[in-house]
């Protein structure tokens, strides 16, 4: 693919949560869960249960290159397989959408989650992008415990490879591409910003694309902003990063990229609605 800034959805696996949907969104009203159906019908399970994607981006750079953001369960052996559906099958969406591990040049990971980084590596320990840099905000690097499993799976061997990268605060990967710091999920999440990205098929160039990460893992925060979830580090912070970005998406007209929600792409919402 020539046209940079084309944005790819690879699903890399579809489950469901270990929590309620009421639980893991506490104080949510009637009108919210209502809107939230409407916006994602495929997120309601049997007995109130939370169906929900796990799914990163890829953006096309020029010269065949390519950015991924987040890096999805990870094989059957990884940190994300004591509650998530592993082995995801990134390595099969990345086949079908015709990109080879190795024409990745950057990985940005929107927080140091099991479920965001677990094909950070291979079954085998290799970096699974050998290529790649992975950019990580130093404030999620420094809030790590390293007890947590991801510290041993991801920071300490890309650390040791060279290839991690930490950023502070916003940070321009590329042209068209931003890495925005949205705190509050984790205390160094980051969200993307894809500026005019290229219209279905690599054509003319089209809307702004942002990436959300864990900003927004359901539809409820799609229809009222201020809901929690449950797993939250700062419920404050997360609102406001929340209230930021969609203030930012319906400034710019960007369409949301969603990691979690059962459709990839949403529009934000209507602030007339």
């Amino acid at each position: 693919m020539d046209a940079w800034g084309q944005v790819v959805a690879l699903l890399d696996a579809t489950g469901s949560f270990f929590e309620p949907a009421q639980t893991a969104f506490p104080g949510a009203g009637a009108a919210a869960w209502a809107e939230a159906a409407r916006l994602d019908p495929g997120a309601a399970g049997p007995d109130g249960s939370w169906r929900l994607d796990f799914r990163c981006f890829a953006v096309s750079r020029p010269g065949g290159r390519w950015v991924l953001v987040d890096a999805g369960v990870g094989p059957a052996g990884g940190p994300a397989a004591g509650w998530a559906p592993v082995p995801g099958r990134l390595p099969a969406a990345l086949g079908e959408a015709g990109i080879d591990p190795a024409d990745v040049e950057a990985v940005v990971l929107t927080h140091l989650h099991e479920d965001h980084t677990g094909w950070t590596r291979d079954a085998a320990g290799r970096p699974f992008f050998p290529e790649a840099r992975y950019l990580v905000q130093s404030a999620e690097v420094a809030a790590l415990d390293r007890a947590d499993p991801v510290w041993d799976w991801t920071v300490a061997p890309l650390r040791a490879t060279g290839q991690l990268q930490e950023v502070a605060g916003e940070h321009r990967l590329a042209p068209g591409i931003t890495l925005l710091p949205t705190p509050g999920h984790t205390p160094g999440h980051q969200s993307v910003l894809v500026a005019g990205a290229a219209g279905p098929g690599g054509g003319k160039r089209g809307r702004d694309v942002l990436v959300t990460g864990d900003v927004l893992v359901h539809a409820v925060q799609l229809a009222d902003p201020a809901v929690p979830y449950s797993h939250e580090r700062d419920r404050s912070a997360a609102r406001a990063s929340r209230e930021e970005l969609l203030a930012l998406a319906v400034r710019r007209r960007a369409l949301l990229a969603t990691a979690h929600l059962t459709r990839a792409f949403v529009e934000p919402p209507d602030p007339g609605r």
